[in-house]
């Protein structure tokens, strides 16, 4: 029984978006950052060879506050900075190379 609860730990921890051709792509949760009035969530893609975090920026959905969307981030000064805060965080629990 330990053995569910465990998986169900590591559901909570995963979500699933769609690529750009509808398919989808399981990740995992790793943080939510707050920086410059926004929020920013740090995933994980869960493939096997993945070396790199993926950062989005939160948005609510107007007709439905309950739901958010994830959006990509354009500006490179406002994703270093989200990063670098993620790697403060971070940073006795993974190993980053620069």
């Amino acid at each position: 029984m330990g053995n569910n609860r465990d998986e169900m730990e590591e559901i909570d921890n995963v979500i699933i978006l769609n690529d750009e051709n509808g398919n989808p792509v399981s990740f995992e949760f790793l943080d939510l950052i707050e920086y410059d009035g926004a929020e920013y969530v740090v995933l994980l893609p869960m493939e096997e060879d993945a070396d790199e975090v993926v950062i989005l920026q939160i948005e609510e959905v107007e007709d439905d506050p309950d739901l958010e969307s994830y959006v990509s981030v354009e500006d490179e000064d406002t994703l270093n900075a989200v990063f670098e805060i993620f790697k403060q965080k971070f940073r006795d629990a993974f190993n980053f190379v620069d």
